[in-house]
């Protein structure tokens, strides 16, 4: 941040810088609520595809009402259509991958590992567009594999699933890809409309599994907490998230955006436990540590 020639901050810079970072701190509390409403719902023995789907619509309604209220247009090209059904598959494969891997390892730990796709956002810059891959990428890698062994044995002792693993990982390289697509296409479009139609496609594609692969057609809520924790899902780690990530990039840029990123595992590791007695051991601890500061390395040094 630029001083005065006194070396003190200008008030009114201070003053933006703050709430840009009270925004991107926001931002990621706000995203790491998804165990929060998933695992309540998962209690009610609702389906991943069925918690997904009810964010998502949610979602979409509110993103709808925002467009509605700023007077934005809904018309896209066929190349912006082409692109946002390619971001919905990726952001329904995320999705998906994500909340069934709370099924297999505590929701904490599944956020944390989630967590390692700005490293391979670019690992996959360096194998597909040939970006050079600096001494600060390799030490991440490195800082972020002693993380993950440290994790590889849960709280009680037991090993962490591989399935569980498994799609946390998937989960995590579905969204870099989709990270490294949108920053290569650049479609001209605000982030809200972006969004919008990308949750649009995804609940085609949430549906498509549903019904194809999954536990079927969406069943109606029948309980008002299941309608609250939905409507929660769709609002606090998806459109808040999202509106306030908007403004703090805005602010103070994409790179203290992403370091204040780590609050999102953060948040999810205490709501799971706090709210749902997951394990938390000193080894759990450093493996979580580890991960943010490889995570936080890659985004100071771009």
């Amino acid at each position: 941040m630029p001083l005065t020639r006194n070396n003190v901050i200008p008030a009114k810079a201070g003053i933006s810088a703050l709430k840009g970072f009270f925004f991107a701190a926001l931002s990621a509390i706000c995203y790491g609520t998804n165990p929060l409403g998933a695992l309540h719902l998962y209690a009610q023995n609702y389906s991943p595809e069925t918690v997904l789907f009810y964010r998502f619509f949610t979602a979409a309604l509110l993103l709808m009402i925002v467009m509605l209220s700023k007077g934005s247009h809904f018309k896209i090209s066929f190349r912006e259509f082409r692109a946002l059904v390619a971001f919905g598959f990726l952001f329904a494969a995320s999705s998906l991958t994500y909340y069934a891997s709370f099924k297999y390892m505590d929701a904490g730990l599944a956020s944390t590992l989630l967590f390692l796709y700005p490293l391979e956002v670019s690992v996959l810059m360096a194998i597909f567009f040939k970006e050079r891959i600096k001494i600060w990428t390799v030490l991440s890698i490195v800082i972020s594999m002693a993380g993950i062994a440290l994790l590889y044995r849960g709280g009680d002792g037991a090993t962490l699933s591989s399935v569980g693993c498994l799609l946390v990982f998937l989960s995590s390289i579905s969204y870099a890809i989709y990270m490294v697509m949108a920053n290569r296409i650049n479609l001209q479009m605000g982030s809200v409309k972006m969004t919008f139609y990308a949750i649009c496609f995804c609940m085609f594609f949430l549906l498509l599994y549903s019904v194809t692969l999954g536990s079927g057609l969406p069943p109606l809520f029948t309980q008002a907490s299941s309608w609250g924790w939905g409507f929660m899902l769709g609002l606090v780690p998806t459109v808040l998230s999202l509106i306030f990530m908007v403004k703090a990039v805005r602010i103070v840029g994409s790179t203290p955006t992403a370091i204040l990123g780590a609050l999102e595992p953060v948040t999810a590791v205490t709501i799971g436990v706090t709210v749902f007695a997951e394990n938390l051991t000193t080894r759990i601890m450093a493996g979580i540590i580890l991960i943010l500061c490889s995570t936080i390395l890659i985004a100071v040094k771009k």
